[in-house]
């Protein structure tokens, strides 16, 4: 690899990495996407013609160690993300995986280790795209006292996706792909940990409202694997209480917000609208415009492309905020499967099948 040339090849071209990550790439100078390999090979012939990516591999790991990539971008399912970084990281390659970072704690934990092991190689999970927006205006909001002591951190995540039962089975719902991920917990909760401090106590109840769905992998009825409703309660490690509330099957209740009640003050980040509303005590709510200036969005490949060349570091997301994802994720799903309080950092992993 040159000082400013990288060679990318890709693991899973799904719908964001075609629309999103494969032109990103495409527009910095240097860059190139020498090489895909998805699951069918019919799917990676088609990817590569429409892209013209020259190469193309039967299988991931002919990807992964070819000398001829620097960087390797996973846009598989979560059941890949580990065993795809694990490798690459061992090959030399520089990696960019999508969110959820893993199936489990677990392995969220082990391709941290392997990332610190190399730490020349750049090791980064997609980011949460809800808040980039106004990430760092509310961050100034927070600094300059606007909130106080936090009290309470209200967190909505709901919509009716699933509501229909007659809607068929995606890969989201199988725990053989998705592992502990259910709904929008871990992406959400990416976003809360930039406003907030880390959660240090979970207790949580999760169901499934329609618990069978076609499934058009196998052709036939099957028993869906992850909640489509999740209740969350928390402490934060700052005493602050939490409520989350994470529901795929409300036809008419589409929202998601950060509500964040101090002692001073409110603020409340619509992450659909990326909206800010807020008041001092005792002042009506009213809506605080994000300014121009401090505006980010989503700048996923430059960033991963920019800590590759030393420019500047991975912030969003390095592996560290991936592992604390990924236990509060599994957290809520062993609380909510045994009804008892779940402590954080986990301080051991249970069997990714719990």
């Amino acid at each position: 690899m040159s000082r400013d040339g990288l060679r990318i090849g890709i693991v899973g071209a799904g719908e964001v990495t075609r629309k999103r990550h494969i032109p990103g790439f495409r527009a910095i100078p240097g860059v190139e996407l020498v090489g895909v390999c998805n699951s069918r090979r019919e799917s990676t012939v088609r990817v590569a013609r429409e892209f013209e990516i020259p190469r193309t591999y039967g299988n991931w790991e002919e990807l992964v160690y070819d000398p001829e990539i620097d960087a390797v971008v996973i846009g598989a399912w979560p059941f890949l993300h580990c065993p795809v970084t694990l490798a690459a990281l061992g090959a030399g390659k520089h990696v960019l995986t999508q969110a959820r970072m893993a199936m489990n704690a677990r392995e969220a934990q082990r391709m941290l280790d392997r990332a610190r092991e190399a730490p020349d190689l750049v090791s980064m999970v997609v980011p949460s795209p809800y808040g980039l927006i106004g990430e760092t205006f509310m961050r100034s909001l927070i600094d300059d006292g606007f909130v106080g002591p936090l009290r309470e951190l209200h967190v909505d995540s709901l919509n009716g996706d699933l509501a229909d039962p007659e809607t068929p089975m995606s890969w989201r719902q199988k725990t053989k792909y998705s592992g502990f991920n259910m709904l929008t917990v871990g992406i959400v909760y990416e976003a809360v940990l930039r406003w907030v401090a880390p959660a240090s106590r979970v207790l949580a109840y999760a169901a499934k409202m329609v618990e069978t769905r076609f499934d058009p992998e196998s052709g036939k009825i099957g028993r869906v694997g992850t909640p489509d409703s999740v209740q969350v309660l928390t402490t934060q490690h700052d005493g602050s209480q939490g409520v989350y509330r994470f529901s795929g099957v409300l036809s008419h209740g589409r929202s998601m917000s950060i509500a964040m009640y101090g002692a001073d003050g409110t603020l409340i980040y619509d992450l659909l609208r990326d909206e800010i509303k807020g008041a001092k005590r005792g002042a009506a709510l009213r809506r605080i415009p994000i300014p121009e200036e401090t505006q980010r969005g989503w700048n996923v490949e430059a960033d991963f492309v920019a800590a590759v060349r030393g420019e500047r570091p991975v912030t969003h997301t390095d592996f560290t905020t991936g592992v604390r994802y990924m236990q509060f994720t599994e957290a809520v799903a062993r609380s909510s499967r045994h009804q008892t309080p779940v402590s954080l950092p986990l301080q051991e992993f249970s069997n990714p099948s719990l």
